[in-house]
């Protein structure tokens, strides 16, 4: 699996946030965002069915 790298915009209030969030699971916030986007997509294959990556 190919490691991608990604830019996001973020308003200030939710990126402090974010941080907080992170420093209290004791993660990076890189980590952080990464659990956050696997539990959106287990809950989107959840109720939708398993994604099928065509290649």
């Amino acid at each position: 699996m190919a490691i991608k790298s990604v830019s996001i915009r973020i308003d200030s209030e939710m990126l402090d946030k974010l941080h907080v969030v992170s420093d209290y699971e004791g993660r990076s916030l890189n980590s952080q965002i990464l659990i956050l986007i696997r539990q959106a997509i287990e809950e989107y294959e959840n109720k939708h069915g398993k994604i099928n990556i065509k290649k």
